[in-house]
């Protein structure tokens, strides 16, 4: 594993629900002795209930309003590690937020992928429906694109060793740090 000592700054993941987000985060930050955020816990932990709930009482677009509040005040933060949930980057002020406040990375895998990975998580709102694998497909077709101009990096999240992962993607963050020095 390469020398962390030098990657500093903070570093915000994206990507569709079940690409490892949260689990690649903590690694990562526990590597780098970051703090670790989830946006979409964090946004439980304050308000109290599930996100099925906030998207029940308040709808889809109550729970972006929340999810831009706690981006912003998150990515304004030094030396984090922030986990997005997957439609963080649908709003632009969340992806200036996170281009300009960080190094973005989009955590890139196929819906298939994701819905073996989400199967039977009940805390996924946008998956309770009768195709989970065509919404998956939806979301990937709308959002790929959005995920790719928003990140400085790109890492194939596929592999299901997340450590695997890990490793990877330090090395290319001491890369990008080498090349800004």
């Amino acid at each position: 594993m390469p020398a962390m000592e030098n990657i500093a700054g903070n570093l915000f993941l994206i990507g569709l629900m079940g690409a490892g987000k949260t689990t690649l985060g903590k690694h990562i930050a526990q590597v780098l002795e970051h703090s670790f955020y989830d946006s979409d816990q964090e946004i439980c932990r304050r308000t109290g209930v599930s996100i099925p709930t906030i998207f029940e009482v308040e709808g889809e677009q109550g729970f972006r309003d929340r999810e831009a509040a706690i981006i912003d005040e998150l990515t304004a933060m030094n030396n984090i590690v922030l986990a997005t949930g997957g439609g963080a980057v649908i709003r632009e002020e969340n992806r200036h937020n996170l281009r300009t406040r960080g190094t973005v990375v989009y955590l890139h895998a196929s819906p298939e992928v994701l819905l073996e990975r989400t199967r039977y998580d009940n805390n996924r709102p946008l998956l309770q429906v009768e195709n989970p694998l065509a919404k998956l497909q939806e979301l990937y077709q709308t959002r790929d694109g959005i995920y790719r101009e928003t990140a400085h990096i790109i890492v194939e999240a596929n592999r299901p060793n997340c450590y695997k992962t890990a490793e990877h993607l330090l090395a290319l963050l001491k890369e990008r740090q080498t090349a800004h020095d």
